[in-house]
């Protein structure tokens, strides 16, 4: 029998277990899954009634559009329409993978699903777990980050009963995600591509399959209805207030240690991400390392009643430009030196 958590059921990731999700994605329920980024939380993306639980049990403002997960290929005709063939090409070198691409919405997707938007954006996990229940289900599933709008999103299924007990059918118990960080966002609906949401999949990498620039969107001065999730709201962010220092690397460690000795002095507990001070995320870190402990950095800070999260850019080259996303999204101030 399922373990359950105040009505929200822990399933194992065997294939009867598996069934047993899917049966829920059917039925109209929600189901907590595994990816290679993040744990997703998942509905049946043509049942309009499912997806609207979604929003409800996160939280999560009506604009703030969803990502529909596909098991194969032969599923994307079913949720998207004039299909460029540079997508196709982007699909055999990417998936299943941590890159979402943004097409033109085909009408048996509900439009809450993209939050009214005539695009959608789809992708395929790079989970044997979540290919599976995809499958099994018989139907895209639609699936943001199974957290509560705004926290640091979840990387194993103890962040997801954290902020989501009781609230939905199930979560399947599985490693924590190997990447860490949500999956990049290219939207091929414009003449240009443009990178979205920066994640798993890197700029130079798309560009050498595209064989073209790609441009980045103005995240942060994002107005109307966002075109992808993360672009419009703060996000990722801890209960703890975060300070990210940027600018001239010279001197970005005197000014944490200026900070840290005076928030010390006035009371508060310090955290640390990217810096040499003693912290759970320590500077000279690859941008794949500092991704795959992100999240469950400042989860674990906020557990220990942390107050200042003091951190340190990285280069935003490849991934790191990723963790930067999320670092700014997460930032309560940004303190830029030199």
């Amino acid at each position: 029998m399922p373990f359950s958590v105040k009505g929200t059921l822990l399933l194992k990731e065997d294939h009867r277990s598996l069934e047993k999700a899917a049966q829920i994605i059917k039925s109209g329920g929600l189901v907590a899954f595994p990816t290679e980024t993040v744990y997703g939380l998942g509905a049946a993306a043509n049942n309009a009634a499912a997806v609207a639980r979604i929003y409800r049990a996160k939280g999560r403002p009506p604009d703030n559009p969803l990502i529909v997960h596909l098991s194969d290929c032969d599923q994307l005709k079913s949720v998207a329409r004039n299909i460029p063939d540079k997508a196709f090409d982007l699909a055999s070198c990417f998936w299943p993978g941590p890159l979402s691409i943004v097409l033109t919405r085909n009408e048996k997707i509900p439009a809450l699903v993209s939050a009214g938007l005539p695009s959608v954006a789809v992708r395929m996990p790079d989970h044997q777990s979540a290919l599976e229940l995809i499958h099994l289900s018989g139907v895209p599933i639609a699936a943001p980050s199974a957290n509560l709008s705004g926290r640091p999103s979840p990387t194993n299924y103890r962040h997801v009963l954290e902020d989501l007990t009781g609230r939905i059918e199930a979560v399947i118990k599985s490693t924590p995600c190997k990447v860490g960080v949500e999956s990049t966002v290219l939207d091929l609906t414009r003449e240009q591509p443009v990178i979205l949401r920066p994640g798993g999949v890197s700029k130079e990498q798309l560009e050498k399959i595209l064989g073209e620039n790609i441009l980045i969107a103005e995240l942060e001065k994002q107005n109307g209805t966002p075109l992808s999730p993360g672009m419009k709201y703060r996000h990722y962010s801890p209960e703890a207030r975060l300070i990210l220092i940027t600018g001239l690397a010279s001197m970005r460690f005197t000014v944490i240690k200026i900070l840290a000795a005076y928030y010390l002095k006035l009371g508060f507990k310090v955290g640390y991400l990217n810096t040499s001070l003693q912290g759970s995320l320590k500077c000279n870190a690859s941008p794949e390392q500092l991704a795959s402990t992100l999240y469950d950095s400042m989860r674990r800070m906020d557990q220990q009643g942390i107050d200042i999260i003091l951190a340190e850019e990285i280069s935003p080259a490849g991934l790191g430009l990723a963790v930067m996303n999320r670092l700014k999204k997460a930032a309560t101030r940004i303190l830029h030196v030199g």
